[in-house]
């Protein structure tokens, strides 16, 4: 009996399987057993003919493959070159030594990628598991990208088993290729950026409170939301964000990519984070995750690392915004489904707007409101408190005036964000400011005796919940940071309480 590895997928991570051989006497027969799938049990006739067009002579054998664990699901034709190899292997004295074998099989022979390898390789990479990989060649540009891992890239399943029966003993084995991005260094880490602005803030004329909180917002990773009327420049402001967010380390450049595959997308291996935003018809599975029977990734687990955007924030559902405070506090989503638990990182900046009213003109200098105080309080009630709770900045954006001007360029707030970060990572934080936990809390955002005052003459007026108190002390730490001030004064946490939702 021989063994290979290979892997399946659960949710968005990989799970080992050990996939077994054994070739006995009797009534000829090739089975395939342990939960495998549809995709898998037709691997049969995939192979049967590539072993054919191979100058191999099929074995009048039984044949039997086993997956194992073989009391969990397996899915994906990446199993192919793996069953293949264990057949044409079978009487010879190869020893396989842990190596992970991945690759579909075309009838000629032909080693194929299909979508889900690159987030396998990257999944079990992290886990630790994976040192060395067979793979199709054609992978080898995507995969290559993961550090510390050997790969082997076959263009057919001849080049595979040449491999392992040491007739080609001296075939190169590829490593990481370097990541060819700008990066700033810190404390011996890398963390990549882009400086192309598809969308710049030049575009924004005006605005200047939203523009600032933009920044604020990006430095810290501090959710946002953003009100006004229509055609003020809500969606504009939101879409630019993405371009000058925080630069990304190693890793969160290669899950990135991984969210790419899983989204049926082709990696780009850019170190530009995710920018995801559903409609408000959508359905709670296609933002949350899940179906039927196997829990897949929704737009929440896609925007992981990025932007979630929900624009005309109260035309959701009730259920979709209270839903989404599990995901904004524990930066988790947890899928249950009879046959499947699968669980998300979520932990995305959140950018929402929304209109004043109904109609959209409660806050225009030149329009009437066609809206009654009934509709307006219907319309808003649609948002729980527990729900605006977690939102960090709250802007109410200024009526469009013909002398508006642009004032500052994406280029020049993306370099007040690098700054700022490298001002954080110094710090020794692990997270950015938006992040911080209680314990960071206390020992990063330090106040001043002004400061102080303020903020609990503040809790006192405004009854602040202790999740609003630190908000408040978080974004005010972010804003000191803009300021290149190591402690948070009192006109930090002014700032600060002036972006409180009233």
């Amino acid at each position: 009996m021989k063994h290979l590895k290979c892997a399946t997928l659960e949710g968005i991570e990989a799970l080992e399987v050990d996939v077994e051989s054994t070739l006995t006497r009797g009534l000829p027969s090739f089975t395939i057993v342990g939960l495998a799938s549809n995709a898998i049990s037709e691997a049969r006739e995939r192979v049967k003919s590539a072993l054919l067009a191979n100058d191999f002579t099929f074995p009048p054998k039984r044949i039997t493959i086993n997956l194992s664990p073989s009391d969990i699901s397996k899915s994906g034709s990446q199993f192919d070159l793996c069953i293949a190899l264990l057949i044409a292997l079978d009487s010879s004295d190869v020893e396989f030594d842990g190596w992970f074998v991945f690759g579909e099989l075309g009838l000629d022979g032909v080693v194929k990628e299909n979508s889900i390898l690159y987030p396998l390789i990257l999944s079990l990479a992290n886990q630790g598991v994976l040192l060395r990989a067979v793979v199709p060649e054609e992978s080898l540009p995507k995969v290559s990208n993961i550090p510390n891992i050997q790969f082997l890239g076959v263009k057919n399943l001849s080049n595979a088993i040449e491999f392992f029966s040491q007739s080609s003993p001296d075939a190169t084995l590829q490593t990481a290729t370097p990541i060819a991005h700008p990066h700033q260094e810190v404390s011996g880490d890398r963390y990549y950026y882009e400086q192309s602005y598809y969308e710049d803030f030049r575009d924004i004329k005006g605005q200047e409170v939203a523009k600032r909180a933009a920044l604020i917002s990006a430095c810290g990773l501090h959710n946002l939301l953003l009100e006004g009327s229509p055609g003020c420049g809500k969606s504009m402001v939101a879409k630019r964000v993405r371009y000058i967010l925080p630069p990304v380390s190693t890793q969160e450049l290669l899950d990135i990519a991984k969210l790419d595959a899983l989204d049926g997308k082709e990696p780009h291996f850019r170190p530009l984070r995710p920018f995801r935003s559903p409609h408000h018809s959508g359905t709670p599975a296609s933002i949350f995750g899940g179906g039927s029977t196997k829990a897949r990734i929704g737009e929440v687990g896609l925007a992981h690392g990025g932007v979630l955007f929900f624009d005309e924030l109260p035309h959701f559902s009730k259920s979709v915004l209270e839903a989404l405070r599990e995901p904004l506090e524990d930066k988790r989503i947890r899928i249950s489904r009879v046959n499947s638990k699968v669980e998300y990182p979520t932990d995305f900046l959140f950018i929402s707007a929304m209109n004043p009213c109904p109609c959209g003109n409660l806050l225009s200098e030149d329009l009437d409101c066609r809206c009654s105080d009934l509709e307006i309080r219907r319309y808003k009630s649609r948002l729980s408190d527990p729900f605006l709770d977690r939102i960090d900045l709250y802007v109410q954006m200024q009526s469009v005036r013909a002398d508006d001007s642009s004032s500052v360029s994406s280029k020049e707030l993306h370099e007040i964000v690098l700054r700022v970060h490298k001002t954080q990572r110094q710090r020794g934080q692990s997270a950015l400011n938006g992040a911080l936990n209680d314990e960071q809390i206390e020992r990063i955002c330090l106040l001043s005796g002004e400061a102080e005052s303020i903020l609990f003459q503040a809790v006192s007026r405004y009854s602040l919940s202790f999740r609003s108190i630190k908000k408040i002390q978080k974004v005010a730490r972010t804003i000191a940071d803009i300021d290149n001030s190591n402690g948070i004064e009192q006109k930090h946490i002014l700032e600060a309480l002036s972006y409180r939702r009233r």
